[in-house]
């Protein structure tokens, strides 16, 4: 877990290191997070070389998300090689993001925020949710939290 002071400068360190190693896959998934981080910056409208951390982890979170979502294609595609090669590739970005939350610590935040919203059932979940991703972002798995929303309103 890298200090979240300096993210960005941390990853072009990384590359620097990478390259130097002639580690491909590092070099090729830092690349293309540097690059993501700096389209990001575009699409907000903001200047590319303020990148700040609360970026970066938001750009990591997007980037894992498209890859997870690559290697169940993948493998119900019977292409194994590259699902494999999107995961190595996940692994490389999940070093960027802040320490996660276990499933228990979860659970414990989404029982909080059910009873904080006084949501009752399923069809609340878009309020428990609202009021959930703030305090779980960057640190929790959405797919997760949603899973665990959605046993505990049933």
């Amino acid at each position: 877990m890298y200090n979240m002071a300096m993210l960005n400068e941390e990853i072009q360190k990384d590359l620097i290191r990478a390259m130097k190693a002639k580690d491909a896959t590092t070099v090729s998934t830092l690349r293309m997070l540097t690059s993501a981080i700096m389209y990001y910056k575009l699409e907000k409208g903001e200047d590319r070389r303020d990148v700040k951390d609360e970026d970066v982890v938001n750009v990591v979170q997007r980037e894992i998300k498209k890859r997870r979502e690559s290697v169940e294609l993948y493998r119900k595609g019977g292409r194994e090689e590259q699902a494999v090669k999107e995961e190595e590739e996940i692994i490389v970005l999940k070093k960027y993001l802040p320490e996660q939350m276990s499933e228990e610590e979860v659970r414990k935040i989404v029982r909080e925020t059910i009873s904080q919203t006084g949501a009752s059932g399923q069809s609340d979940m878009g309020k428990v949710m609202g009021a959930l991703m703030p305090k779980t972002k960057g640190k929790a798995d959405g797919a997760m939290v949603s899973r665990i929303v959605r046993e505990e309103l049933q």
